[in-house]
């Protein structure tokens, strides 16, 4: 399986600086990254920076998470199949994407037993940090959900702090996110070595991988089915999960029909769509205390 980290950060704070020191630190140990970008807009700003000799797929005018999560697959997809050997995927998302829906396309039943997602380091603009009461209200949000989120925190620039404000800064993140590590830097050096050990897992990614982040513990379970189901009896089972299943999406065989169905849910509601092609029949739940969860192991309704 290929490990995969996501870079995420707001606007400005340095993910990209990260990111080129990471591919320089990878490749000088003989490793083979690969790099998924996430520009906002539709020209090619950051990734031009990325040396044509480590693969590349971007997503341009667009968000790796909501409508673009159809778009993340396929370059996700065509990343794989275009390269015979990948040890690395480095995800460096837009500023403006939240973190735990950016991972929402990359936990695709489509990658189940191919990518093992390890955590998200978060970048953190130091200087910002002091002054976030200046942007508005649903900017901060987002600003402040990225970094909640987080398993490693970075709190960058602090080369433009006095030593007062590096150590409010350093006390307000630790308590902010209490759960991600937090490491100084200055134009985002840090070894990939240690986001390595930091973001080390015990846990196999096809069983439950653990995404846990300022206190609320989310995981990923992969539900494969034995035989086919009916549609109401599905939705019925569904429909009795807990509030904390936040997303479901994969192929689900349905009796009567040649192919397994794309299913989805989220926010209450689900949605079927027709395959024409033989996907295999598998399921990726999104959530909290999911680890019991299992369809074939559940009463029918």
């Amino acid at each position: 399986m290929i490990d995969v980290y996501l870079f995420s950060g707001f606007l400005g704070s340095g993910k990209t600086s990260l990111l080129l020191n990471v591919i320089q630190e990878l490749k000088a140990a003989g490793k083979t990254p690969a790099v998924f970008m996430n520009e906002f807009g539709n020209l090619k700003v950051d990734s031009n920076s990325i040396e044509g000799e480590v693969p590349l797929k971007e997503l341009l005018d667009g968000c790796i998470c909501c409508s673009g999560a159809e778009k993340t697959e396929a370059q996700l997809q065509g990343l794989l199949e275009e390269n015979d050997h990948i040890d690395v995927i480095l995800i460096e998302t837009t500023g403006a994407a939240h973190p735990v829906e950016a991972l929402d396309a990359v936990y695709s039943p489509l990658f189940a037993d191919r990518l093992q997602v390890k955590g998200i380091v978060t970048v953190v603009d130091s200087k910002l940090w002091i002054n976030r009461d200046t942007l508005s209200p649903r900017v901060r949000a987002l600003y402040m959900e990225q970094i909640k989120h987080a398993h490693l925190l970075l709190a960058n620039k602090i080369d433009l702090l006095s030593a007062d404000e590096l150590a409010t800064v350093t006390m307000e993140l630790s308590n902010f996110n209490s759960s991600a590590p937090l490491i100084q830097t200055v134009n985002a050096k840090l070894s990939f070595s240690y986001i390595e050990n930091v973001l080390k897992s015990k846990k196999n990614r096809t069983s439950e991988a653990v995404i846990s982040g300022a206190g609320l513990p989310l995981s990923s379970k992969l539900i494969t089915f034995s035989e086919s189901v009916k549609m109401d009896e599905f939705e019925n089972w569904v429909k009795s999960l807990p509030d904390t299943v936040y997303r479901m999406k994969g192929f689900v065989p349905v009796a009567g029909t040649k192919n397994p169905y794309l299913f989805q849910y989220a926010y209450g509601m689900v949605n079927w769509m027709p395959e024409y092609v033989k996907m295999e029949p598998r399921l990726v739940i999104i959530g909290e205390g999911i680890a019991e969860i299992d369809y074939n192991n559940s009463a029918k309704y």
